[in-house]
C-alpha cells in the first residue's frame, strides 16, 4: 500500500476508442473522476480516448501531464498542464508504462498492448474498462503471462473504478 501522503497517486491512462462510443464516453467520465479525487492523469494522448479524458480531467480542475512521442515543446492544441515531449516515437511507451501508480486500460490496439505488456513487467496495476471491446474487454481472463506481476482489477464504471483505487490503496477505506 502507498503513502498516500507522499503525492496524489498518478494514473496512466492508455488505450483507444473511437468518439460516440461507449468506451469513449466511459473514458470521458474517468478522466473527470481522476481529477475530482485529486489524482494526476498521465496521457500520451494519442488516441481519442486518452485525449477526452485528458481534456475532461483539465476541464475538472485536474492535473494532466501529457507524454508525447515528438520532440516539439510548442506542439499546439494539447490537453495537459505539463508537456513532456520525448522525442523518441513509440519508445514513449515505456515512460507511459513507468509514469502510472496504475494503468487505466481502455480498448486499445496494438500501441496499447505494447504499453500494456510493459507495465506488466515493470509491476504497474492494471485496470481494464471492460464490456467496451478491445484488448482491455480480454486482459483479467488473459493477463501477459503467467507471473501475475501486478493486479489486474477491471472496471465498467466509474462507481466500479473508484472502487478498485481503494483496492489499490489510492483512496481511504470507507
Amino acid at each position: 500500500m502507498r503513502d498516500l501522503k507522499q503525492r496524489p497517486p498518478q494514473i496512466c491512462i492508455l488505450g483507444s476508442a473511437d468518439p460516440g462510443s461507449k468506451a469513449y464516453e466511459i473514458a470521458a467520465a474517468a478522466g473527470e473522476v481522476i481529477a475530482n479525487l485529486g489524482f494526476t492523469l498521465v496521457s500520451g494522448c494519442g488516441s481519442a480516448a486518452t485525449r477526452v479524458a485528458a481534456e475532461r480531467a483539465i476541464a475538472a480542475g485536474g492535473t494532466v501531464i501529457s507524454i508525447i512521442p515528438s520532440d516539439d515543446i510548442n506542439t499546439p492544441d494539447w490537453p495537459c498542464t505539463v508537456l513532456i515531449p520525448c522525442g523518441m516515437g513509440d519508445a514513449r511507451n515505456l515512460m507511459m508504462a513507468l509514469a502510472g501508480d496504475a494503468c487505466l486500460v481502455i480498448g486499445g490496439r496494438a500501441g496499447t498492448i505494447s504499453e500494456v505488456c510493459l507495465a506488466w513487467l515493470h509491476k504497474r496495476p492494471l485496470l481494464p474498462l471492460t464490456g467496451c471491446g478491445g484488448w482491455s474487454d480480454q486482459l483479467e481472463a488473459n493477463p501477459p503471462d503467467e507471473r501475475q506481476n501486478s493486479p489486474i482489477y477491471s472496471w465498467d464504471s466509474t462507481d466500479v473504478l473508484i472502487e478498485q483505487f481503494r483496492k489499490l490503496g489510492f483512496l481511504e477505506k470507507e
